[in-house]
């Protein structure tokens, strides 16, 4: 929990009182999940936001062709749902797979609303953590409509090199709108520089 509670301070720039996060504690429970587990299934209702606290996994979705597309890592400190379905109560269009072992603090949209009522550090948290979302995913599709995939792969790396070192690099290049064999050229290209 404490790995929670820094994410919350970090994230709002000013300490959560003690009496606050016993509350939100109260709100959430903890689960843990095997390697290849699904958190949510493409057109399943999502009923949670999970916080990571141990492991990693990806939100994921579907083509025609049965192909996985990746829209989101998570590691240890970041929150990953399908917020479409989670907010909308309608079918989700993302499913979410571990990657490692993992356990996750899981928030239910009945005790979201109750943090968000009743917290109002929690609901400031909450915008927040949402419209940092909501700006990186707008700068995502500004870079991937723009820019050549060795920039983009650098960018990412550099921005996240937790990801690099832990994300399998197929997904890493199905983030990024880059074939695999593209993204094994421009890291084997990149260390013949250094």
């Amino acid at each position: 929990m404490s790995t929670l509670r820094s994410n919350i301070e970090k994230t709002i720039n000013q300490p959560i009182s003690d009496r606050d996060f016993e509350q939100f504690s109260k709100l959430i429970f903890e689960k843990t999940f095997d390697k290849k587990d699904v958190l949510v299934e493409e057109s399943d209702l999502c009923n949670y936001i999970y916080f990571i606290e141990k492991g990693s996994c990806y939100s994921y979705i579907t083509d025609d062709k049965g192909e996985k597309h990746a829209v989101q890592f998570a590691l240890e400190g970041y929150w990953i749902s399908d917020l479409y379905s989670f907010f909308s109560t309608r079918k989700a269009i993302y499913s979410i797979e571990v990657l490692e072992p993992t356990k996750v603090l899981a928030l239910n949209k009945e005790n979201f609303q109750k943090a968000c009522d009743t917290l109002p550090c929690l609901d400031r948290f909450f915008r927040i953590l949402i419209q940092n979302a909501y700006v990186s995913i707008q700068y995502r599709l500004a870079k991937t409509n723009s820019e050549d995939a060795e920039t983009r792969y650098f960018e990412f790396s550099k921005q996240h090199p937790n990801f690099v070192q832990r994300i399998p690099q197929y997904l890493i290049a199905s983030y990024l709108g880059i074939k695999p064999q593209s993204l094994s050229r421009i890291r084997k290209e990149s260390s013949h520089k250094k």
